[in-house]
């Protein structure tokens, strides 16, 4: 990345390097050229339609779009097989190579960089919120709706206010069994759902450092359940290893290559919180909101019987989490009247997981394994929940209805307690099992 002037934060320099200026402030607006956009079988249909009404009959790069269909694969109705469809036929005529059809398909935020599209310095977009994922890679990387998707299909640009940042610093080491949902739910609950409102969530420290990428992409997945445009971190050796060891291609990356992406010594943030998490214990988000979290020993102890355990999405549907999963179920049993039910996020996963004996170990425990979808995470199908039935899900929202009827409850929590959770029949601390 070419050296910038400094006393910036690192999301004002990829704006500002994508927007051909020197130096950007918070609040400005900015037309930034896109590296890369994802699309999904739910958003990009409507984005598709308005293409057509205006006459547009070519994308601006059909190689730097990345199409899977994931939401309602396998479709579950006439409705989601013509969204489908229409995802496939555009696919078609435009030419997109990058397409990720049913059997090689997976969650976008997954898919995409363990396919290796993701570098530092990107500029990322997709009609999907938790496209901010991929700010794990030290990219700009935020959601938008299907009208911007449009926009930036047929320009490959897109214009952005340029977001306050805030810091965060992460400090001490973690005690067995807390995870990287764990810090990113203990972080909801102490600025609020919308307290990193449009902003930058900018993520440091020891405990970050200490993360591996699966656990960094759980961290800035979950930022817009602050309220954030983008969350995002800097890259690192382990940022550059995982990245080379995805692209298939001989073009591999040096850090070096991106050193002036870090925030100068000089730059602006907006606020800087420093907490020390060594003391952080297993978290559980309450409904209906991601900051209602107490620790899993507290709620252990309220005795909150679970219908369901739903193990999955973009948040925690890698493989490291279905091993940590794994290490809790194996020998052990899922409670009678309790339904299981794990998603690996994309089919790479699947196999892996499979190829590895987890599957055995989660059959076995009388869990049911699904092929890769979003399914139930946004009420989709593929275990949605009946009036009063509580479910404890690894997933990123726990709103009203969000994983089925109005009168269900959803309880957000690491794959870790999801499966402890499980084993007892109720919210359950995962320590007791490691």
């Amino acid at each position: 990345m070419e050296k910038l002037k400094s006393n910036m934060t690192t999301t004002e320099k990829i704006l500002a390097k994508h927007a051909g200026k020197d130096k950007v402030f918070a609040g400005e607006l900015l037309q930034t050229d896109i590296d890369l956009i994802v699309c999904h079988d739910v958003t990009t249909p409507p984005a598709i339609e308005m293409l057509r009404k205006k006459g547009i009959k070519k994308v601006f790069d059909p190689n730097k779009i990345v199409v899977t269909p994931d939401h309602f694969v396998p479709n579950k109705d006439i409705a989601s097989a013509e969204m489908a469809k229409k995802l496939r036929d555009f696919v078609q005529e435009q030419n997109i190579k990058n397409y990720f059809e049913i059997g090689c398909h997976g969650i976008c935020h997954a898919i995409v960089p363990e396919k290796g599209f993701v570098k530092p310095g990107m500029t990322i977009i997709g009609a999907d919120s938790h496209t901010c994922t991929h700010g794990a890679f030290g990219a700009f990387s935020t959601g938008i709706g299907s009208t911007d998707l449009a926009y930036a299909l047929a320009k490959g640009k897109l214009w952005f206010r340029v977001p306050l940042t805030d810091k965060f610093i992460i400090n001490g080491n973690l005690q067995k069994g807390v995870f990287a949902k764990d810090v990113i739910l203990e972080i909801i609950h102490r600025i609020s759902v919308s307290g990193a409102l449009d902003k930058a969530m900018e993520f440091s420290g020891e405990v970050i450092d200490n993360l591996e990428m699966e656990e960094r992409m759980t961290i800035c997945n979950m930022a817009i359940e602050a309220g954030a445009k983008n969350g995002l971190i800097t890259p690192d050796q382990k940022t550059i290893d995982f990245i080379n060891a995805a692209n298939q291609s001989e073009n591999k990356i040096k850090l070096n290559d991106f050193a002036d992406l870090k925030s100068d010594l000089e730059a602006k943030f907006d606020k800087i919180y420093s907490w020390d998490f060594s003391d952080l214990k297993p978290s559980v988000a309450l409904p209906h909101l991601p900051e209602n979290v107490k620790t899993a020993q507290e709620l252990e102890k309220e005795n909150i019987k679970i219908d369901q355990a739903w193990l999955g999405s973009c948040t925690n549907g890698r493989f490291s989490d279905l091993q940590e999963a794994a290490k809790i179920l194996r020998n052990r049993k899922i409670k009678s009247g309790v339904r299981m039910i794990i998603v690996p996020a994309t089919m790479e996963i699947w196999k892996k997981a499979m190829k590895e004996g987890l599957f055995d170990i989660f059959t076995q425990a009388g869990a049911a394994i699904s092929t890769p979808t979003c399914g139930a995470c946004l009420g989709g199908y593929m275990g949605i929940l009946a009036a009063g039935e509580k479910c404890i899900s690894s997933t990123n929202r726990n709103f009203i209805g969000r994983m089925g009827d109005s009168k269900s409850e959803v309880f957000l929590a690491s794959p870790s307690t999801v499966a402890a959770s499980a084993i007892m029949g109720k919210i359950a601390d995962p320590r007791q099992f490691l």
